[in-house]
């Protein structure tokens, strides 16, 4: 997404979290987030997310500096798998995906 702010414009990162049926789990960062996980559900890209079927978005923060989006996804690959959980679970208790409707077909 982008923000208009006379001639300056702002772009968002996001920060997600896709998971498969099994909780498999991949955090990512991204400044178009509807195309990236449009290409993890269409495995459109080879890798961990399609070898391991990682369709549904379980998770996403937005940041306004890729900077502090890098950083933070950084802290998140650096956690236990449980804290990763409870940070899912904060936002997303019944871990629907989040990206639901978003495409159609």
């Amino acid at each position: 997404m982008t923000k208009d702010l006379g001639q300056k414009i702002m772009k968002t990162f996001y920060v997600y979290i896709m998971a498969n049926e099994y909780r498999t789990l991949y955090t990512g960062v991204k400044n178009d987030l509807n195309r990236r996980v449009y290409e993890h559900k269409q495995k459109l890209i080879d890798g961990f997310t399609s070898q391991y079927n990682l369709t549904n978005l379980v998770y996403l923060e937005e940041h306004q500096s890729i900077r502090w989006a890098i950083q933070r996804e950084k802290q998140i690959k650096g956690w236990l798998r449980a804290k990763k959980i409870e940070l899912i679970e904060t936002m997303n208790s019944d871990w629907k995906d989040l990206s639901e409707g978003w495409y159609r077909g």
